[in-house]
């Protein structure tokens, strides 16, 4: 299972060394999702980030930055739904119901469904869908490794993300509300090892 961070949607202080950190850490992916930020504070946030490790960030705003870096991919959401022509990198898009998933899966490298669990960063964004919902989903074969479960994702719920037949998890509130804490870095380690572990 994929371990995805995305960033919160205000600038942090710090934010390339940390995102650089969590790369270094084992995450697989960091999508940079600013949907306020003109693009060059993007373009200033890419470059601060070590040039060995853009190949794993995924933009989900301000597409034409992809001209300028090589990125692993960029990420459709209701806000941003056009590729750039001729992109011909990794392609993911957010999704709330199953239908949505289902219609927009076969298109994309991987889509996130969210959310799973009640959201950590957006207060009162509560889970709709119930365990058993998404259990048969998963044996109907619609929950599979290009799903990725977002909202309310904590290394206490990766166990369950698992058993639901999800692909990846992908963290946001969880993760920077940690950044602080002097074992972060142990945190950050401990989600890498239960997502990549069986």
């Amino acid at each position: 299972m994929r371990f995805i961070v995305i960033t919160e949607p205000q600038f942090t202080d710090n934010e390339a060394a940390i995102i650089a950190r969590l790369l270094h850490w084992g995450a697989d992916l960091v999508h940079i999702r600013k949907p306020e930020a003109a693009a060059k504070d993007v373009e200033s946030l890419i470059k601060a980030i070590p040039t060995e490790l853009h190949n794993r960030l995924v933009l989900h705003d301000n597409f034409g930055l992809s001209a300028h870096f090589t990125l692993h991919g960029l990420h459709l959401n209701r806000r941003s739904n056009v590729l750039p022509d001729g992109f011909q990198g990794c392609v993911s898009r957010s999704c709330h119901t199953l239908e949505e998933m289902e219609r927009y899966k076969p298109t994309c490298d991987y889509v996130f469904l969210s959310p799973i669990f009640n959201s950590i960063s957006k207060q009162g964004y509560a889970s709709t869908f119930a365990p058993q919902t998404l259990l048969e989903a998963k044996e109907q074969g619609i929950i599979d490794e290009k799903v990725f479960a977002l909202g309310g994702i904590t290394a206490d719920k990766i166990e369950a993300t698992k058993r639901y037949g999800f692909g990846g998890a992908a963290l946001l509130g969880d993760v920077w509300n940690r950044t602080g804490d002097e074992n972060f870095e142990v945190y950050i380690k401990d989600i890498v090892r239960l997502c990549h572990y069986q």
